[in-house]
C-alpha cells in the first residue's frame, strides 16, 4: 500500500534526505553562469514533463529542493504522486527566481528520474507476483545516502520495504553465526542482548540450516540462493505461523516461478535490482523568463 512522501519519511529520514539534498548542492557549486546572465530579482518559469509512460515520483523534491537554497518560490503538482501518466504529460510547474531554478533544475531531476525508474521496476516485478501472495521487497542494496528515497520509490511501485537500517531487524549472516558458533547461539545471544529484541531473521542455505532456526525462535527464515527441489524442501519445513522469505539472484524472468513453488509459498521474495539496477525514468524540464 502506497504511503505518501509526508508520512512515509520519519524525522530521522527527513534528516537524511536533507542530508542528501544539501550535498546534491553543494556538489554542483555556485551556478557562475546564472548569475553572471541574469539580475537577482528576475523569475524563471519552469515546467516538468514526463517524456514516456511512466509512474511519477518525487514531486513533493522540489519543494525540498527550492526550500534549501532559501529563495521565494512556487510550485504546483499536476498530477499524483506516485500516479502513472502517459508521453510528454506534464507533472509540475516553478516560478522561482532565475539563478536558484538553474541551480535546482538538475538535481531536481535527479531524484525524480532516478526515483521514477525504481517505482517503474518494482511496478513490472510486482505485477508478475500477481496472484500468488508472495509479497515483493528491497533489500539494502541502495545508493549510499539514498536509503529512504530510493524504498520510497519501491512501496510507491507497489512494493514492500525489508529494513532501512540495521537496527529493524537483526539477520544473522554467515558471519554472524561463525562468531557465534552456530545459529542456535546467534539466536540465544542476541536474545539475551536487546530487551525487546528486535525481530530475528536467519539467512539459511541449506534445509538444515532452516530446522536449526525454526529450533531457535527466529521469526524469519531466509532461503539464500536456493533453488528447485531444494527451496522447495526447505520452505515446507516453515510453518505458517514463521514468515519465509526468498532471496539471491532473483530476475524479472524468475520471480512468478519462484512465488508458485510449492506447496508451501514463501511470504516475501527480495530483489537487489529494484534500487542497484533500475533505469532512470525520462523527465525534462523546460525554462522561460516569467
Amino acid at each position: 500500500m502506497f504511503t505518501p512522501w509526508a508520512a512515509f519519511f520519519s524525522p530521522e529520514g527527513k534528516r537524511l534526505l536533507q542530508q542528501s539534498i544539501d550535498l546534491a548542492l553543494a556538489e554542483d557549486g555556485p551556478e557562475l553562469t546564472a548569475q553572471g546572465l541574469f539580475a537577482p530579482k528576475t523569475q524563471m518559469r519552469a515546467t516538468i514533463r514526463a517524456k514516456e509512460d511512466t509512474l511519477v515520483v518525487g514531486l513533493p523534491i522540489i519543494g525540498a529542493v527550492l526550500r534549501s537554497l532559501h529563495v521565494p518560490f512556487r510550485w504546483q503538482a499536476l498530477c499524483a504522486e506516485a500516479s502513472h501518466v502517459p508521453p510528454m504529460t506534464e507533472v509540475a510547474r516553478i516560478t522561482a527566481p532565475a539563478v536558484a531554478m538553474l541551480k535546482a533544475e538538475r538535481v531536481i531531476l535527479n531524484f525524480i528520474t532516478h526515483l521514477s525508474g525504481i517505482a517503474n521496476l518494482t511496478a513490472r516485478y510486482v505485477r508478475e507476483l500477481e496472484g500468488t501472495g508472495v509479497r515483493l521487497l528491497d533489500t539494502r542494496k541502495t545508493t549510499p545516502g539514498l536509503r529512504w528515497p530510493e524504498k520510497y520509490a519501491v512501496q510507491a511501485g507497489g512494493g514492500a520495504n525489508h529494513r532501512k537500517n540495521l537496527a529493524e531487524m537483526l539477520m544473522l549472516k554467515d558471519n554472524h553465526i561463525d562468531a557465534a558458533g552456530s545459529i542456535s547461539a546467534a539466536v540465544a545471544r542476541l536474545r539475551a542482548c536487546y530487551r525487546p529484541c528486535p525481530p530475528v531473521e536467519v539467512e539459511c542455505r541449506t534445509p538444515e540450516h532452516v530446522r536449526e532456526a525454526l529450533a531457535a525462535g527466529a521469526e524469519r527464515i531466509m532461503m539464500d540462493n536456493m533453488e528447485g527441489e531444494l527451496l522447495s524442501r526447505a520452505l515446507s519445513l516453515v510453518p505458517r505461523h514463521i514468515e519465509a522469505e526468498v532471496s539471491g539472484g532473483v530476475r524479472l524472468e524468475t520471480i512468478r516461478r519462484i512465488a508458485l513453488t510449492g506447496p508451501r509459498r514463501p511470504d516475501f521474495i527480495s530483489v537487489g535490482r529494484l534500487t542497484h539496477s533500475a533505469v532512470a525514468a525520462d523527465f525534462s524540464m523546460t525554462l522561460m523568463q516569467a
